[in-house]
């Protein structure tokens, strides 16, 4: 892990300007700066760089942070990797402190697999283009499948030799891990058959290649390091299966990864558009043909997290079919996922006998926009016409189908674009809309139902809830927006005195919050709240402490993005209370904001217990038991008195401000 020192010296030679600037044409208003967001297209400015805090922030999108953040967001690297960019462009040596045993261990694994990966790719693409077999058998395969020099480099395809084991004894001669070659799945342990059956080994560790005699596909992370590979045999063998891909390990999960996206990423952004398909060569030949921002679900159906993958660069999404009608309705599920994840998706429907790499190879891009633009159809108008063909003139296939449309209709979580929806659909399904926004309401009430009875065990799995902010998805705990606002005035006021008795006696922010939050035994719930907390609690009282900058610099990711967004954030301000917005924007009295803050968040607090206890006196009642129900009745008024107290504290204070 990289030193905090380390860290400090980065950001202080990285100076978010220059950073940003590398990158944006920013133009200074007034002490900050402002130019066109690199992560949403827009015309006017929303994006603002702050040289006095060392921030950005994008009132459009919502992205924001520090010159690491920025990083991470652009380049789509992890926050230790923008920080190793960093310090590379900027000259700093990479100074790591010692990890704890496990911490070691797993930060090798991994690596350990990411080189044993690289080594493949490199082995694989090497054999390719040096060695008889591979130019005589894959490198022909890949230049009659069409793919020009410059393409097949590109990806990195590789062809892995039709012997046993010639990849796993290269790599263990080169010094690689066998324990390595297998988590990875480039070997397969001789004790175990390639059908999971159990084989006693013979004369200790023996390894077959998982990928011989096959093309090689490296599939690559969001920043460039191959995850995995999937192989495509040549020889025609029924009982051979024409694709096989890595299995699941510590550094690739199929349902997270999409084909290309390393490849896309850039051009999706600035398209504001990503083509869908199904494979490698679909994803490689729209490539060549100048069409980019595509990627592939590798033959699976789409999963939430690839879905959120795509939702990280744009909202626009158009799926790509080839015609078959089997293949259409079994993939319809996962266009259902993408509308209930508030994307705006589109169907092209390609010409009889084509798929989207055949297709590709005929059309260079200008024709191939073309046909998109011309042929690309909404989805629900897609599916509508296409369920319609199927149901004819049967009224319970009719209904059927009307049930179905409604069941994607309902997902769509913005209601403007649902009441299109309903508007279009009624005219096409020949179904008045008021009986449509009936099923809907059905549908909807069903989903307000299920969530009501939840078992009590499932509630608490679920301590959170996701919320749309940005394209990317947050977490939101309970009583969220209380306690940002009690951080945000540690970062910031934390050191700064708040009370001064006759004697001289001083108490600031910080203490006064610790003790407020000690005495009624109050714990965040956020985690990472409670995290920065009791960092902060164990170094306030260091010489020359500065919370803001020392939780900015942090070596850990999840604090320092916190410290970005919390600084960069405007106040949130309570309905009841907005006539103190004057007051909220001097600095020189924010920090008297401190015990407002703790009143508010005990109130929503003791609110919460009320509410809670209402609810067991309900039940309760119902049951008829007299003696609990008397209890909790006692109990609530006790809560009751207590509320009183705190609501008058809290005026008490607010008319102080």
């Amino acid at each position: 892990m990289i030193d905090q020192a380390t860290i400090e010296r980065i950001h202080e030679a990285a100076r978010i300007e220059d950073v940003v600037g590398d990158y944006v044409t920013l133009r200074r208003r007034g002490v900050n700066m402002i130019g066109l967001c690199p992560f949403h297209n827009e015309k006017t400015p929303s994006f603002t760089v702050s040289p006095a805090k060392g921030i950005f922030k994008c009132f459009g999108c919502g992205k924001g942070g520090n010159s690491v953040h920025f990083i991470m967001e652009h380049e789509q690297l992890s926050y230790v990797d923008a920080l190793k960019y960093l310090a590379k462009k900027y000259h700093i040596e990479i100074v790591e402190k010692e990890l704890t045993a496990e911490e070691l261990q797993a930060n090798n694994d991994r690596e350990s697999m990411l080189l044993v990966n690289e080594f493949a790719q490199k082995y694989f693409t090497n054999t390719l283009h040096h060695h008889v077999e591979g130019k005589a058998v894959g490198l022909s395969y890949f230049h009659e499948r069409g793919f020009r020099d410059d393409i097949i480099q590109k990806f990195q395809l590789g062809y892995c030799l039709d012997e046993r084991d010639a990849f796993t004894k290269e790599a263990l001669k080169a010094g690689y891990n066998k324990d390595f070659l297998v988590k990875t799945g480039l070997t397969i342990d001789y004790a175990t058959s390639e059908n999971g059956e159990k084989v006693p080994p013979v004369g200790g560790f023996r390894g077959a290649d998982r990928f011989r005699g096959r093309v090689m596909f490296p599939v690559h992370s969001l920043s460039g390091k191959v995850l995995a590979f999937g192989g495509r045999v040549l020889k025609k063998d029924d009982k051979t299966a024409k694709y096989v891909n890595s299995p699941e390990s510590e550094i690739y999960h199929k349902s997270n990864e999409l084909y290309g996206i390393f490849f896309a990423k850039q051009a999706i952004v600035k398209h504001d558009r990503c083509y869908l398909v199904e494979g490698y060569t679909d994803v490689i030949s729209m490539h060549q043909s100048g069409i980019e921002n595509v990627v592939a679900s590798s033959g699976t159906s789409l999963t939430p997290g690839q879905i959120r993958l795509i939702h990280r660069f744009t909202e626009n999404v158009t799926v790509i079919y080839d015609g078959d009608p089997a293949g259409i309705k079994a993939s319809i599920r996962g266009i259902d996922m993408l509308l209930e994840e508030g994307l705006n998706i589109k169907v092209l429907l390609l010409p009889d006998g084509d798929d989207p790499d055949s297709f590709a190879r005929k059309h260079n891009s200008s024709d191939f926009i073309e046909f998109v633009e011309k042929n690309a159809a909404d989805f629900i108008r897609f599916k509508t016409n296409l369920l319609l063909e199927d149901a004819g003139n049967d009224p319970i296939k009719k209904a059927k189908l009307v049930q179905d449309i409604v069941q994607s209709i309902a997902i769509i979580p913005n209601q403007i674009i649902r009441a299109e929806y309903v508007k279009e659909c009624s005219t096409l399904l020949n179904v008045a809309e008021n009986v449509l926004y009936h099923e809907i309401s059905k549908i909807k009430t069903k989903e307000f139902e299920a969530r009501i009875n939840k078992k009590p065990e499932d509630e608490k799995k679920e301590e959170t809830v996701s919320v749309k902010k940005t394209p990317e998805t947050i977490s939101i705990t309970k009583f969220e927006k209380e306690e940002r606002n009690i951080i945000r005035t540690l970062l910031k006021y934390g050191r700064n005195i708040l009370f001064k008795d006759e004697n001289g006696n001083t108490l600031c922010v910080d203490q006064y919050i610790f003790e407020e939050l000690e005495n009624d035994q109050l714990i965040f719930q956020n985690e990472k709240h409670r995290k920065l907390v009791e960092e902060y609690k164990n170094s306030f009282e260091e010489n020359n402490f500065i919370a803001e900058k020392y939780f900015l610099n942090h070596p850990d990711y999840e604090l320092s993005s916190l410290t970005a967004d919390l600084i960069s954030d405007k106040y949130v301000l309570s309905k009841i209370h907005s006539k103190f917005h004057q007051i909220e924007t001097d600095d020189n009295r924010l920090n008297e904001l401190a015990p407002r803050y703790i009143y508010e968040y005990k109130l929503v607090m003791i609110l919460q217990k009320r509410k809670d206890k209402m609810l067991e006196m309900k039940a309760a009642t119902e049951k008829s038991d007299e003696t609990r129900t008397m209890e909790l009745m006692s109990e609530i008024k006790q809560i009751d008195f207590f509320k009183s107290k705190l609501s008058e504290e809290l005026d008490r204070v607010l008319n102080l401000l």
